[in-house]
């Protein structure tokens, strides 16, 4: 059978530690190639990159992780196919499995900065843990669209609010679930439709989050009063929590503009976001670092 010429998705993460007198780098032995790397892998099919990030992490060291700020996407090629991995930087967080040596990982080490640099087998992994400890901190504020509800035009309840999300909405909910866990969000702002509230409960059973429900941010009531919709946004705002807002497509365009502003950016992050897609500001002291994240 001929070998496969189409590109390799992957995603990873430079895994840190806090430790008291300065973060550990986590770093891997992998037997089939000998070499020292980081973790990452493919995506398995259907899946995003922020999930196959998390997810390769847990599987290859055994550590649950949050993911903070986006790295510099790498790439190469490996024989004749082009190879692209997405990374974040992450810090270990507890729940994990803990880390048995297998086929794919024989060995993992926590290491100081410089250590780990040296024993990473490509350069490249080494710029990337040199710009994951340059980076701050952050708590990241997501503006989610809700997934896939029924057409207004098939829809024949009274109250377009009750319109409910279609079969692959709701298999969307959970692939949005595992984004939110991925980036560690604590708090779940949602409108108080129910196309939004069930794109965000399975996150919120999953981790037992309360769902602050939304009025202003629905369709008709940012509509009905948009001043004070934007005006309980920056409430939201003045929470530094890791924090996701679930809300509609008309309502994106004034939302994306006002946090963009009151965070300070020139520019207004695409407000084009399809069903299930979020736009992440990642928050820090000093900057804004802004991703788009797919469902």
């Amino acid at each position: 059978m001929a070998k496969s010429s189409s590109p390799i998705r992957a995603a990873g993460v430079v895994l840190l530690r806090r430790e008291s007198d300065g973060p550990l780098v986590c770093v891997l032995h992998r037997p089939r190639q000998d070499d020292w790397s980081l973790p990452k892998g493919k995506l398995d099919n259907g899946e995003n990159t922020i999930e196959a990030a998390r997810r390769e992490t847990i599987e290859e060291t055994g550590c649950d992780v949050v993911l903070g700020m986006p790295l510099p996407t790498q790439h190469y090629r490996v024989e004749s196919r082009a190879k692209t991995v997405h990374y974040w930087v992450g810090w270990e967080r507890p729940g994990g499995p803990g880390f048995l040596p297998n086929k794919e990982v024989d060995e993992l080490r926590w290491l100081p900065p410089e250590p780990a640099i040296a024993m990473l087998s490509y350069p490249r992994d080494g710029d990337l843990v040199r710009d994951a400890l340059a980076a701050p901190a952050t708590n990241p504020l997501i503006i989610l669209r809700h997934t896939d509800a029924m057409r207004r035009s098939d829809y024949s309840g009274a109250v377009d609010a009750e319109r409910p999300l279609t079969s692959s909405g709701m298999a969307a909910a959970h692939r949005v679930s595992r984004v939110l866990e991925a980036f560690g969000v604590r708090k779940v702002y949602s409108s108080d439709s129910l196309r939004c509230l069930d794109t965000v409960r399975p996150f919120a059973h999953a981790t037992h989050a309360a769902i602050a429900r939304e009025p202003l941010l629905s369709e008709e009531g940012f509509s009905s009063s948009p001043t004070a919709a934007l005006k309980r946004v920056d409430q939201i705002l003045g929470d530094p929590a890791p924090a996701v807002i679930c809300t509609h497509r008309p309502v994106l365009p004034e939302l994306l503009e006002h946090v963009a502003g009151r965070l300070g950016l020139s520019q207004v992050p695409d407000t084009g976001l399809a069903t299930g897609e979020a736009v992440v500001f990642h928050r820090a002291l000093d900057r804004i670092v802004v991703e788009r994240a797919e469902a």
